[in-house]
């Protein structure tokens, strides 16, 4: 449990230098005094140590802890890592400054709080039935940051408000080009998770399972029309930032609501 906690406070450390960088990045509006290799390097390793930490909480000589704690702070390894692979050819950085910190909040609830959550032994299947539902959580995660940061730019842009932060965001048409990227590659996976949970759980009927499943498809049925709309009919705008925050809030109710049900109340 020390390494555990150890890894965390690194993880935190490290977060914190690369948030730091990239905000001056984002103040000066240059890369020559501050080159951007320093937040991805720091942000590495800040990656790296949150993956051990992650580890550390749950998995243990019981089995596996799969507790609000435990899965948020693996989320939040998994959503940084994305985040950083995907800054290698995107401009990340504002990502970065909401995310991170996000990260780090994990990591200080999973190394302070303790889950109730019963230990559990999984097999492959169930295992790729989790993994595919934290990658889809994840990007899921990533793209409403994405809606939120576009819907603030866009009221700055209608409303002609000269703010100097948003003249360092990139395009509207390329945030929302990135957007849908997102929803799409996070779309697959939540399918693919989906249709695992229906081949290798045995019990759906288990307790917490339905509402999980009931609010999983519905998040899925709210993605799926948006990209249909999109294709067909060209959204944008409005209308892809509140189908994306709409179906997120959905994945959000699914997953933590039945966690909290199961974990705090009954």
């Amino acid at each position: 449990m020390q390494l555990t906690t150890l890894a965390g406070l690194i993880a935190v450390v490290f977060y914190t230098i690369s948030c730091v960088y990239q905000g001056r990045r984002l103040k000066t509006r240059t890369a020559d005094n501050d080159p951007g290799h320093r937040v991805f390097f720091f942000g590495l390793l800040a990656v790296m140590a949150h993956a051990v930490s992650a580890g550390g909480v749950i998995k243990n000589s019981t089995g596996y802890h799969f507790g609000i704690v435990e899965i948020s702070t693996l989320i939040g390894a998994a959503i940084s890592l994305i985040v950083l692979i995907s800054s290698l050819r995107k401009p990340l950085g504002n990502l970065m400054l909401g995310l991170f910190p996000l990260a780090m909040l994990s990591i200080f609830a999973s190394i302070t709080v303790t889950s109730s959550y019963p230990a559990q032994n999984i097999e492959i299947g169930i295992a790729g039935h989790i993994l595919l539902s934290i990658l889809a959580y994840s990007i899921l995660t990533i793209a409403a940051l994405q809606a939120s940061f576009l819907a603030f730019q866009n009221y700055q842009l209608k409303h002609k408000h000269a703010a100097s932060v948003i003249k360092r965001f990139p395009p509207l048409q390329d945030m929302e080009t990135f957007l849908f990227e997102l929803l799409w590659v996070g779309q697959i996976l939540l399918t693919l998770g989906i249709i695992a949970g229906f081949v290798f759980v045995e019990d759906l009927w288990a307790q917490g399972l339905p509402h999980k499943t009931f609010f999983s498809i519905l998040a899925w049925m709210v993605f799926a029309v948006l990209l249909w709309g999109r294709h067909r009919l060209g959204w944008r705008g409005k209308t892809a930032i509140r189908g994306t925050l709409t179906g997120f809030l959905f994945l959000i109710l699914g997953f933590y609501g039945s966690k909290i049900v199961l974990e705090f109340i009954l």
